[in-house]
């Protein structure tokens, strides 16, 4: 094996995220080639972690002082998805600092063990208002994350 090889991404397997948010792919986020565009790939990931965090109580859309701004992102693909066709992200946190929250995500074709692709971004919590970074995230927020860090 090279170096190369080893240093590779591979796929994870269900084992390695505690939660899941299944969704649904939509007839517009297949491509010319017949499955998923990339960029649609990032906007799963998207939806998994907000879906997540609403359901929680943590993510008030319209109202909550706090948002989260996405910083840095990013996917390594493994195997094709395709509409039609539904979706398990699965969710973990793998870093939580004051203000900001690197997410792991890992899209799992229905059923299947490893990952077809798996990524992450990191989410700086600002005030709505100021967009300045929070001295700390609320309770709601500190709970909802708490549930998604692997032992």
């Amino acid at each position: 094996m090279t170096q190369e090889t080893e240093n590779r991404p591979k796929p994870l397997n269900r084992n390695d995220f505690p939660v899941f948010v299944t969704l649904q792919t939509r007839w517009m986020d297949n491509d010319v080639y017949g499955h998923l565009n990339n960029v649609v790939y990032y906007s799963l990931f998207d939806t998994a972690v907000n879906r997540y965090l609403i359901e929680q109580g943590a993510l008030d859309l319209h109202h909550g002082e706090v948002i989260g701004l996405v910083i840095e992102t990013h996917c390594n693909f493994f195997a094709s998805l395709a509409f039609p066709q539904w979706v398990e992200a699965g969710l973990r946190v793998t870093k939580r600092g004051r203000s900001s929250v690197r997410y792991e995500i890992g899209l799992f074709a229905e059923g299947e063990p490893l990952c077809a692709a798996r990524g992450h971004f990191v989410h700086v919590y600002v005030d709505r208002e100021t967009r300045r970074p929070v001295a700390a995230l609320p309770e709601t927020y500190q709970q909802a994350l708490r549930a998604l860090e692997m032992p």
